[in-house]
């Protein structure tokens, strides 16, 4: 069985649904969570799921830590889940179409670095676009510039708030993303 593991930065609601599905479908393991610092809402997650997390911060990443820790613990597949750091080269590497992230936006509008969460759907509405949605995408050495897999829209409605659009995205991430990263682990 594959083993997973998603690196997240923030409250983790993808990754608990991502863990719920693997534990429901029994078709992978969500063998870690790893959290980027320590105040990461997903570390509470991750105990309630029962699934171990481990904090590696940003340096960490850039020490190799995190390479020698995916690498001992067996990881064939890594899931980034609101995760806000750059992965380093030597990760993207050794796991070349094995590395995943979700961007709440129709990439390439609205990406690169500092292009996350609620910043990325006020830059939507500032703009005046009529649709959003999610990229699901392989992840390269630059933000948000990997090969894209999937691309889901939902319409930005003209009383959106920058929060109702959020909730609209994240119905998008919640249905599509699990399926997306079941699908490339069988392949």
């Amino acid at each position: 069985m594959k083993r997973i593991a998603i690196l997240a930065s923030g409250t983790g609601t993808n990754a608990e649904r991502i863990v719920r599905y693997f534990q429901e479908k029994g078709t992978a393991e969500v063998a870690w969570i790893i959290a980027s610092r320590a105040s990461a809402g997903v570390i509470e997650r991750a105990a309630r799921l029962h699934v171990p997390c481990k904090v590696i911060t940003p340096d960490g990443f850039a020490s190799g830590e995190a390479f020698r820790f995916l690498k001992e613990n067996e990881i064939d597949f890594i899931v980034l889940a609101g995760f806000l750091s750059r992965v380093p080269d030597e990760i993207v590497h050794a796991y070349p179409q094995k590395i995943v992230n979700i961007h709440p936006s129709l990439l390439p509008k609205f990406g690169g670095k500092g292009m996350y969460g609620m910043h990325v759907h006020e830059a939507v509405l500032a703009a005046g676009e009529t649709e959003s949605g999610i990229t699901i995408q392989y992840v390269s050495e630059k933000y948000d510039e990997g090969a894209f897999i999937l691309q889901a829209k939902c319409p930005v409605l003209s009383d959106d708030t920058p929060d109702t659009l959020a909730a609209r995205v994240h119905e998008l991430e919640y249905r599509y993303y699990p399926e997306v990263i079941e699908k490339l682990i069988k392949k």
